[in-house]
């Protein structure tokens, strides 16, 4: 098939647009012509808490990338979409996160759609938003009624799509590994790179702060004495999109300043092993969630996680064998940690890591938009 993927995609940083980077390849194996089309202007930089939007790094990708899409301008919408449909593809796939895109995207699929044979999906990251804003529902109805079918990678997000779409076709695929961030260090080597010392162990949070990922649900768990001891350190690598002075009034009253280590900048995709391959855990203590990249990380590291009970996590964690689903409170965050650290689960979890990360192929993501795509 001749395949355009529409959405974030580098020289753009995060897990999304690495995502899509990683699908263009997956697909490309199947003698797909497969091309991305991204941003030339994604957010307004008023708009973006962030320091930068742009990846330091390389694309090991060899997917052409077109930058043409201004996410604010109406025109531009329309002559992209115009291109686009020019350029007969037999299948467009809209990578969807977030309602503010909804114009933008929804109008593109408009003009793409005046070619009745070209088959529009969108993957649907998330279709409800963590933080819900004045206007969410109708941008995205707006979105939902140009598209085809649907990729969910979470029964929550399903769940979601429903409740905007009862006829198309929606179709689930688990998300897929991270495997592109290096092979497998070991902790002393990782340990080494991060200039850490060894004697400690380490439980990371990893990713951007906001306040539904539950950041101080964590420190204020990490302050029961059962665990800052003196032995173990929790590392936050992530930049802060919210204020971190409540994160850091939590650290200094709970006497965690020498037991946390912040970056306070976001990870380099070369960084990412190191800070994963140092620690014994992956804590993903968030308020609400659909699935999350962060576990697909720890997977392809082969690490054990903390995840809450919310949206789709335990989905994809299974609890006792990768490790804990809580409820999203630091009792329960406390407690399963205690377990971790004095009962020795690692290695145990470690082997369950390492069989339930093979449901997690590209392989299964194509075959699900190879399907879907025949469905329509």
């Amino acid at each position: 098939m001749k395949i355009i993927i529409i959405g974030p995609a580098h020289p753009y940083r995060g897990g999304i647009a690495l995502f899509s980077n990683r699908l263009a390849d997956a697909l490309a194996v199947d003698n797909n012509a497969v091309n991305i089309v991204t941003f030339k202007m994604q957010y307004p930089g008023f708009l973006f808490p962030g320091k930068t939007q742009f990846s330091d790094n390389e694309s090991s990708s060899k997917i052409k990338t077109l930058r043409a899409i201004n996410s604010v301008n109406p025109f531009n919408w329309i002559k992209v979409g115009m291109q686009i449909r020019a350029a007969k593809p037999d299948l467009v796939i809209f990578k969807y996160w977030m309602p503010f895109m909804a114009p933008c995207f929804g109008t593109i699929a408009k003009y793409i759609k005046k070619d009745s044979s070209i088959k529009i999906i969108s993957l649907v990251h998330n279709l409800v938003p963590h933080e819900k804003r004045f206007g969410d529902t109708i941008l995205t109805k707006y979105f939902v009624k140009r598209v085809d079918g649907f990729i969910a990678m979470s029964q929550s997000v399903i769940a979601d799509i429903n409740r905007f779409n009862t006829t198309k076709p929606t179709a689930l695929s688990p998300h897929p590994l991270y495997d592109n961030f290096g092979k497998i260090k070991t902790r002393k080597e990782a340990l080494e790179a991060l200039g850490l010392d060894t004697q400690f162990n380490y439980m990371l949070f990893f990713g951007i702060v906001r306040k539904y990922k539950g950041l101080d649900i964590l420190l204020k768990a990490f302050a029961d004495k059962r665990l800052n001891d003196g032995s173990l350190k929790l590392i936050v690598a992530g930049e802060f999109y919210d204020d971190d002075a409540e994160y850091l009034d939590l650290i200094h009253k709970h006497d965690l300043t020498d037991a946390v280590i912040l970056t306070k900048g976001f990870i380099p995709d070369d960084k990412v092993v190191d800070y994963f391959c140092a620690a014994d855990i992956v804590v993903q203590p968030y308020r609400t969630a659909t699935q999350s990249g962060v576990t697909q990380i720890a997977y392809h590291f082969n690490k054990p996680m903390l995840v809450t009970d919310v949206g789709g996590l335990k989905e994809i964690v299974p609890n006792g064998k990768v490790g804990y689903v809580v409820e999203p409170n630091q009792n329960a965050v406390t407690e399963a940690l205690i377990d971790f650290y004095q009962n020795n689960k690692a290695a145990s979890f470690i082997k369950g890591v390492e069989e339930e990360k093979k449901k997690y192929s590209w392989d299964k993501m194509v075959k699900t938009v190879n399907d879907l795509y025949k469905e329509l």
